[in-house]
């Protein structure tokens, strides 16, 4: 892809809180772990897992990525992107600011696959660190439309972290674009700690949405009447033939009849097996 627009520069010698050398510079020692966060941060770290553990949809991740994730790494955009089984092929998602528009982003990003590898490969070679890019440092990036997107917005300050499987394959990415200044590499060991939970938060919406979706699919493909569904609903609550009739104003027999074409067209053996598909399609709300 033919790179063009503008330049954001690179550090990719993750020197952040997270290395030896990082350590160094912020005078702590080696005891590793929780020492190496200062009391805020480390309450920071904390409060941010425990509200990414309640995250179950998107708005509920967007409302994070704007609010309480803004206390460890402080960003205007936050792309997600998932490999998919294509090469060089992301899923992408995108939470940010009021006056950005998030599907813009999320299309640039995905189109300019030139941009994201080359990134990608940044991060495998600091051996899966979070690499930090900063407006105006001494090693420059190469260009592209993201990053000329990145630069007409302003939000030149970036970090990217990610995950990756057990064959050192990477899995998803994560990139934070902020304000120049905003971000460095004191903010990549943080970065560091709460991709995990970034990450599994984003699959739960996802997951989500994929059901919201099987259930949507289901309900469109609704083989029952309404007569047949208000009938179901009764069984659904342990009523007889008899007793159903005698509340909608039919006959038994009537109500059996009903009832046997509901079986067919649930492909069922009995009353209580269609009540269990119904509950399955979600024709039938408990």
């Amino acid at each position: 892809m033919q790179m063009g627009g503008c330049q954001v520069n690179v550090d990719t010698r993750i020197t952040g809180p997270g290395s030896k050398s990082g350590r160094a510079e912020r005078g702590l020692g080696e005891s590793g772990g929780a020492a190496l966060l200062h009391p805020q941060e480390l309450e920071s770290l904390l409060l941010n897992i425990d509200a990414s553990l309640r995250i179950h949809s998107r708005h509920h991740l967007f409302g994070w990525s704007q609010g309480m994730l803004q206390s460890l790494v402080k960003h205007e955009l936050l792309v997600c992107g998932l490999y998919s089984p294509h090469p060089t092929s992301y899923q992408v998602d995108c939470f940010a600011s009021p006056w950005i528009d998030p599907e813009k982003v999320s299309e640039v990003f995905r189109r300019d696959a030139a941009f994201v590898a080359h990134l990608v490969s940044q991060w495998v070679e600091t051996e899966f660190h979070p690499v930090v890019y900063n407006a105006g440092s001494s090693v420059s990036l190469a260009r592209g439309a993201f990053v000329a997107e990145l630069q007409r917005l302003g939000a030149e300050s970036v970090i990217a972290h990610g995950t990756y499987d057990s064959l050192g394959k990477p899995v998803s990415l994560f990139v934070l674009a902020a304000m120049p200044g905003d971000v460095g590499r004191e903010h990549a060991f943080l970065l560091e700690l709460i991709v995990p939970y970034l990450h599994l938060a984003w699959m739960r919406t996802q997951l989500r949405g994929a059901l919201e979706d099987r259930g949507a699919t289901a309900q469109s493909v609704n083989p029952l009447s309404p007569r047949e569904q208000e009938i179901l609903r009764w069984i659904h609550l342990g009523k007889s033939n008899f007793e159903i009739g005698t509340i909608l104003s039919i006959s038994p027999l009537t109500v059996k009849n009903h009832v046997q074409k509901i079986l067919r067209k649930l492909n069922v053996q009995n009353r209580t097996h269609a009540v269990g598909r119904a509950l399955e399609l979600r024709i039938l709300d408990i």
